[in-house]
C-alpha cells in the first residue's frame, strides 16, 4: 500500500469501530424487546394460574388498561375495553376454577411497539359441574409497549366446549 492509504487506515478503522456498535445496539435492542415480550407472555400465564386460585390482581397487572383492549376467551364471549375485561377476570377469579395451564409451542413476531405471541395452553381446570376437565387450546396474545413495559392488549383462544355459552 502506498503511504497515502496507510495513513488513512487508522481513520477508517476508527469509523468502522464507531459504526459497528450502532448495528450491534439495534440488534441487541431487538433481542431485548423479544426477551421482554416473551417474559410478559410468561408473566401472563403465571398470572392466569393465580387467577385460577382466586387471585385476580396479577392478571390485572399484565393487561393494558386501555379502552382498545380485547379478550376473546375459551367461553366464547368477546370483551372490549379494560372496564369490561377486568370484570370478567374478577368474575373468573371469584369462581376459583383451580387447575393449572402451561403454554407450549411458543412462536412470536416482535416489532418495536407490538408483539404477537402464539402458543398452546395445556393443562386442566374444574368445570362448572366440579369435574376436572382437560385444557388444550390455541392462543394468540398481543402485547403493546407502554411506558417501556409490554402490556397485553389482546388474548384470543379456541373455545372450550364445557365453557361455551
Amino acid at each position: 500500500m502506498t503511504t497515502r492509504y496507510c495513513n488513512r487506515l487508522p481513520l477508517i478503522g476508527a469509523a468502522l469501530a464507531m459504526a459497528f456498535p450502532l448495528f450491534g445496539s439495534s440488534a441487541l435492542a431487538a433481542m431485548t424487546d423479544k426477551q421482554a415480550a416473551l417474559a410478559a407472555n410468561t408473566e401472563f400465564y403465571a398470572a392466569l394460574n393465580k387467577m385460577f386460585i382466586g387471585e385476580s390482581a396479577p392478571i390485572e397487572a399484565v393487561w393494558s388498561h386501555g379502552d382498545d383492549v380485547l379478550y376473546m376467551g375459551p367461553g366464547g364471549e368477546t370483551h372490549r375495553g379494560w372496564s369490561d375485561i377486568v370484570q370478567d377476570w374478577q368474575r373468573h377469579g371469584a369462581v376459583k376454577l383451580g387447575g393449572h395451564v402451561e403454554n407450549t409451542g411458543v412462536e412470536s413476531i416482535i416489532g418495536r411497539d407490538l408483539a404477537v405471541v402464539t402458543d398452546t395452553e395445556v393443562g386442566e381446570n374444574t368445570n362448572a359441574n366440579g369435574v376436572v376437565a382437560q385444557v388444550k387450546i390455541r392462543a394468540t396474545n398481543v402485547f403493546r409497549k407502554e411506558a417501556g413495559h409490554w402490556k397485553m392488549v389482546v388474548h384470543h383462544t379456541d373455545l372450550l366446549p364445557y365453557l361455551a355459552k
